[in-house]
């Protein structure tokens, strides 16, 4: 079985690679009319790394789930791709090309992947430093505040070292938060799962019990208003919900939650200037003075357009105008390749992160103990949860936030830390098959 399970892998990983290699040759005979080999090695390169992580995995993880890596892989590569072509669209090169730097953050995500894979033997250990990672987790939160280190950018959450390496703290933290949330929610189940007033068909805790709920949502609010994020809190206090309503199996946690998620942001766009501008442009998106205002809603109408030219079949790679829409490369990626692959190439995107997150789910599932089990479902959550937010932003379906589309968007932060998911749930799911049920807590 794990042979036959690494060799599944591999042949996915080629599959990968081809689809990654067509994908920037296209680019190039869309964009430039002729193939730029150069970069295609360095995209072949990248390959070698992913390669040497499948090695790993055989002899360290023999068991692990062997549809994670290739998924991700594939859509790293397609995101490098767009990446590229952005780049050609603006004649960017060298340093300055947003396609160089991905490409070594990608490679930096990829040896952190197999560091931890290498490293961590027992992903338990990790239960035993919940509350050290609940700690780590509210200082890189907090660590754009610290003077010198945060930049004066659109929102508190970037931090700069030298003024030459920059990167997003509220990336890694969300992952620290995930392991505490994981600990903590395995020491307290008992006391959350206690019986209650029923009412209305459902059973609801008790008043006493909603201290963490509360408390992680004025942590989620606080995030809001003094970083003016309104994404990373969004994305905390909903992974808090999921894993509190997994943990529980009680229906009622994940109302409450949605009814304090609701009324956090009815709050949040009444009190906060840009947190109302966000709402304004959502629902109207397209009238003209909201349009040509600063902050209005230019960019949101023209990721719209370029998903309308991409139709069914989209313009082809290298034949659209993505580069036209702000933020292309990162925020509004998805509209970017919308508009090249139509409505059918961003549903295949779109079912590859189904996929991916019904994996990390049915890890969860399977999961031998207790903490296992709501850090596989935690970590999913959160790749989930971070795609319909942004997704559902650029298609105004909700209002949009200040994410990044996992494993697609430009962002050293966010590559780094998806692929540290990817590494925690093979390290999660090789366990799974490999040793006996064991309950903690």
């Amino acid at each position: 079985m794990p042979q036959t399970q690494r060799n599944r892998e591999l042949g996915l990983l080629l599959f990968a690679f081809f689809i990654n290699g067509a994908a920037v040759a296209l680019v190039q005979l869309g964009a430039l009319e002729h193939i730029d080999w150069t970069f295609l090695y360095y995209c072949g390169g990248l390959s070698i790394v992913v390669l040497a992580l499948h090695v790993v995995l055989r002899y360290r993880a023999p068991q692990a789930d062997p549809f994670v890596v290739p998924i991700a892989t594939v859509l790293s590569g397609l995101g490098l791709a767009m990446i590229y072509r952005i780049d050609i669209e603006k004649s960017a090169s060298g340093w300055d090309a947003l396609s160089t730097r991905q490409l070594v953050w990608l490679g930096i995500a990829l040896a952190s992947a197999v560091a931890i894979v290498l490293f961590l033997r027992n992903y338990r250990v990790l239960f035993r430093y919940t509350y050290v990672f609940g700690f780590a987790g509210i200082l890189l939160l907090l660590l754009p505040f610290v003077p010198g280190l945060g930049t004066d950018a659109n929102a508190d959450v970037w931090v700069s070292i030298g003024g030459v390496f920059s990167f997003q703290p509220g990336e890694l933290a969300k992952i620290c938060l995930a392991i505490f949330f994981a600990g903590y929610l395995v020491r307290t189940r008992e006391a959350l799962s206690s019986v209650g007033t029923r009412f209305l068909w459902i059973t609801w805790p008790r008043p006493r019990e909603l201290g963490p709920l509360l408390l992680i949502w004025v942590a989620s609010m606080a995030i809001i208003i003094l970083q003016r994020d309104l994404g990373t809190g969004l994305l905390m206090f909903g992974m808090f919900i999921a894993m509190i309503y997994v943990a529980t199996g009680k229906t009622s946690w994940a109302v409450i939650g949605v009814v304090l998620a609701i009324g956090g942001a009815a709050i949040a766009s009444q009190l906060l200037t840009y947190v109302g501008w966000r709402f304004q442009n959502w629902i109207d998106a397209f009238n003209p003075e909201i349009i040509d205002r600063t902050g209005g809603s230019y960019q949101l109408v023209s990721g719209i357009f370029g998903l309308s030219e991409g139709g069914l079949l989209g313009t082809g790679l290298g034949r659209g105008r993505p580069g036209l829409t702000p933020l292309s490369q990162s925020d509004y990626i998805f509209p970017s390749l919308g508009e090249e692959l139509g409505l059918i190439g961003v549903f295949a995107i779109l079912c590859l992160y189904m996929v991916f997150a019904s994996r990390g789910i049915r890890i969860g599932i399977a999961g031998q103990d207790d903490f296992g089990k709501l850090l596989a479902t935690g970590l999913s959550f959160t790749v989930v949860l971070q795609v319909f937010i942004m997704v559902g932003g650029v298609t105004r379906l909700i209002p949009l936030t200040g994410l990044t589309t996992p494993f697609l968007a430009a962002g050293g932060s966010s590559l780094v830390a998806n692929w540290i998911i990817v590494a925690l749930l093979l390290r999660i799911s090789d366990a799974v098959r490999s040793r006996p049920r064991v309950v903690i807590g």
